[in-house]
């Protein structure tokens, strides 16, 4: 997925945009844009934040004056494929110079908000959003397709067993949706959803949740550099990884270990309760 900060532009002369790949935009602030599919017939679209524009793929179209900015992003065709059964080639959507969608909506700012960050969350938590996306862009726009077909069951014990050593094996790396799929023999889109089916968490959560047990596992050991830590459970920074950290356990990583040293018989070191931090 592509994702890319735009911000008002100056220029009134028209100019003629084409996208071949699928393209969509999220308002960030009120403003406007003029589109048209001739350059002398231009129209002025108002837009308040959240408003979304689905580009008009491969034909193009004139744009004048952008007085808006925006997040643009471009969404993959393997994902739109796998978020439409029986699909092939490519999946055509209907293009719409202003629409709401609130769900939509929420998906784009958590990717703007992964952008402003600097993608510390990697691949992973990115391609769960643009499958996402691209389920919700398929269902809603499709010129022509199948519906996404539901699924009643999950991932059987073995499939999940591979996924759980799939991760322990590349806990360090920035693993992407589609290794994980790939390690069960599913498309991406069948496997994100047979995934939530069967453990009540998205695959990001799922290895969220591992990489920060290996943490605890490891902070237990007194030696134990937080930095080497965060880089062992395949965080790019230690400042996220005692963020993220911070956010679930309701303690930073050495306020953690300070926790466990305190409660060690013998010792005197203050423990903290975790209400209290």
């Amino acid at each position: 997925m592509i994702v890319e900060l735009c911000p008002p532009d100056s220029e009134t002369a028209p100019r003629h945009w084409v996208r071949h790949d699928q393209a969509f935009a999220m308002m960030l602030r009120p403003g406007s844009i003029e589109w048209g599919e001739k350059r002398s017939a231009l129209k002025r679209f108002s837009y308040a934040p959240c408003d979304l524009a689905l580009c008009h793929r491969h034909q193009g179209e004139w744009v004048g004056l952008m007085n808006v900015q925006h997040l643009q992003l471009g969404i993959s065709d393997a994902a739109l494929l796998a978020s439409s059964d029986g699909a092939y080639g490519e999946v055509e959507l209907r293009y719409s110079r202003k629409f709401a969608d609130a769900c939509l909506s929420a998906m784009v700012a958590a990717a703007h908000a992964e952008m402003v960050a600097g993608f510390p969350n990697g691949r992973l938590f990115l391609d769960s959003v643009e499958q996402a996306m691209a389920v919700a862009l398929v269902n809603g726009h499709a010129v022509r397709h199948r519906p996404v077909q539901l699924y009643r069951g999950g991932l059987g014990s073995a499939r999940l067993r591979r996924v759980k050593e799939l991760v322990h094996a590349k806990m360090e790396d920035d693993l992407s949706l589609d290794e994980m799929a790939e390690s069960v023999g599913l498309s991406t889109a069948h496997f994100a959803r047979m995934f939530r089916k069967s453990t009540g968490e998205t695959p990001h959560q799922f290895v969220l949740r591992l990489r920060l047990e290996r943490a605890k596992a490891m902070l237990r050991t007194p030696d134990a550099r937080v930095l080497d830590v965060a880089v062992a459970c395949g965080f790019k920074t230690q400042q996220h990884f005692a963020q993220v950290f911070r956010d679930v356990c309701g303690v930073s990583p050495t306020e953690y270990r300070q926790n466990l040293v305190g409660s060690q018989p013998g010792l005197h070191s203050r423990e903290l309760p975790i209400s209290s931090l």
